[in-house]
């Protein structure tokens, strides 16, 4: 899968996230500036609008701080610009699976990323209540800290979107994957409209395979392609509790040939939009 068809990458969550080292380094400059102002966790949250599980979360590397985070933090403890220059150079790792950081590194400098997906809707793809229902859908239980941050990994993860250069995106997504009603009436309403509004961004190629199609290049699961800076191809596998970077030229080739026939399979994008609207309309 791609922890997603989980989301280390697209979906659900199998072994546990962990955090990066420059994650925890960024922590550890959080908690010295905090220890140092005399704040207790509790206090510092008042002050940055969190929780004090958020904070400790944030200083023991475990979770991926957002903009907001970083910018309160910052005016709460002394403007020194520290965690704003830090910031940037963050790994996004926090609440991804293991297998699947490295790809998640690669995904960040792709010219271009395609994506089939049968299991569930694409991470990149995920609305927050989605992801959420997803992630509570599978175990091991989690309580409430590991789904946050899981969530906000795969949250963090569609920036993507907005990356300059732009990548060029393809998604092929399995009609029954879009027609579960994962979360319920509401929170599928919510996805449609969003693959709605995603779908029309210049960059953005979204097909939807029919339900009915006897020939079909998608047996064997979902796969992952991007196209490195150096126009090199690499593919992506996942399973239930492990996934697959694909680098041997003849493995990505055959990758490569089975995205190309679903392409030619799936509806066109149109047609795809067309059908998104008629399941919206029928919630």
């Amino acid at each position: 899968m791609a922890h997603e068809c989980t989301d280390g990458g697209t979906g659900t969550g199998g072994a546990e996230p962990g955090a990066s080292d420059s994650l925890r380094t960024f922590g550890a400059v959080v908690q010295a500036l905090r220890e140092h102002g005399g704040l207790s966790r509790e206090e510092f949250g008042s002050l940055v609008r969190f929780s004090k599980h958020t904070v400790a979360s944030v200083e023991q590397g475990r979770r991926m701080p957002d903009r907001d985070f970083v910018e309160r933090a910052e005016e709460a403890l002394g403007n020194t610009g520290a965690l704003r220059k830090a910031a940037p150079h963050l790994s996004r790792q926090a609440g991804l699976a293991s297998w699947f950081r490295q790809w998640a590194r690669l995904e960040t400098r792709a010219v271009t990323l395609w994506t089939y997906e049968c299991r569930v809707i694409p991470g990149l793809l995920q609305t927050e209540r989605y992801a959420r229902a997803v992630t509570e859908s599978v175990p091991p239980v989690k309580d409430e800290e590991q789904v946050a941050e899981q969530v906000a990994a795969r949250l963090e993860r569609q920036r993507l979107f907005e990356r300059k250069p732009p990548i060029a995106f393809s998604f092929i997504i399995e009609q029954a994957v879009v027609e579960r009603g994962t979360g319920g009436p509401d929170v599928t309403r919510e996805l449609l409209d969003s693959l709605l509004e995603r779908s029309l961004q210049f960059n953005v190629e979204l097909q939807i395979m029919p339900r009915y199609q006897p020939d079909h290049a998608g047996f064997d699961g979902p796969l992952m392609l991007l196209e490195s800076p150096d126009n090199k191809w690499f593919g992506y596998a996942e399973g239930q509790r492990g996934g697959m970077l694909i680098t041997d030229p003849k493995e990505v080739s055959i990758t490569l040939q089975r995205y190309a026939k679903l392409r030619s399979q799936a509806l066109a994008s149109e047609d795809s939009r067309s059908l998104l609207k008629q399941l919206r309309g029928a919630l």
